[in-house]
């Protein structure tokens, strides 16, 4: 019951408070953004929803421009709004919208669905999240296989107490400041370099 009608009430209810609450926040962190960075004040990429439907991602852009790679361009500021995941605030918009929700599996890039274990890619039969079970584990310090593995196991049963210490789980995270990162990377290495097409990927 609370997976098909509680969770979606449990989103609305929490994004648009945070939204409200967040507003000045949001509005500083953008003009921060393009003081410090300059335009566009947003990120934008494709990632893979529910049921591995395509949406656009949209967050505080966190990096400099130009072709450099992602640890030369991510600079003291973006650190920063990465550790406090300011960055993340405008998803709250999508949550609104349905295209996420508040607890899910961290939505991926497209290009990565191929790239599941027939079980990892049962992280596609639900809306995506701001914050997942995986990250409550450590963010991105949490290793590839084991973060699908969390993903997986979180799709298996969704409950509101789960749910609800996830969130909890998330924001200790947050506070301490653990997992901004994987050892050597800006956020993480690409999950193309350790992983080579499955066989099987439908959600």
């Amino acid at each position: 019951m609370y997976e098909r009608w509680g969770k979606r009430g449990l989103d609305l209810a929490l994004a648009g408070a945070l939204l409200l609450a967040t507003l000045p926040l949001l509005l500083g962190t953008a003009l921060l953004v393009a003081i410090m960075l300059g335009r566009p004040v947003l990120f934008l990429q494709w990632r893979a929803g529910r049921g591995g439907q395509p949406f656009r991602l949209v967050k505080f852009r966190s990096m400099a421009p130009g072709p450099a790679p992602d640890a030369q361009r991510l600079t003291r500021f973006g650190r920063a709004i990465r550790a406090l995941a300011l960055d993340e605030l405008p998803q709250l918009w999508l949550v609104l919208r349905g295209r996420m929700s508040f607890v899910g599996p961290r939505p991926l890039p497209t290009e990565y669905t191929p790239l599941y274990h027939p079980r990892e890619a049962t992280r596609l039969r639900v809306r995506p999240g701001l914050c997942g079970l995986a990250q409550s584990r450590g963010r991105n310090a949490v290793p590839w296989p084991e973060r699908l593995e969390w993903d997986a196991r979180y799709v298996e049963r969704i409950t509101l107490g789960g749910d609800l210490r996830i969130i909890a789980a998330c924001g200790l995270v947050l506070l301490r400041g653990q997992g901004v990162h994987a050892a050597g990377e800006a956020t993480m290495a690409p999950l193309s370099t350790v992983r080579r097409p499955s066989s099987s990927s439908a959600p």
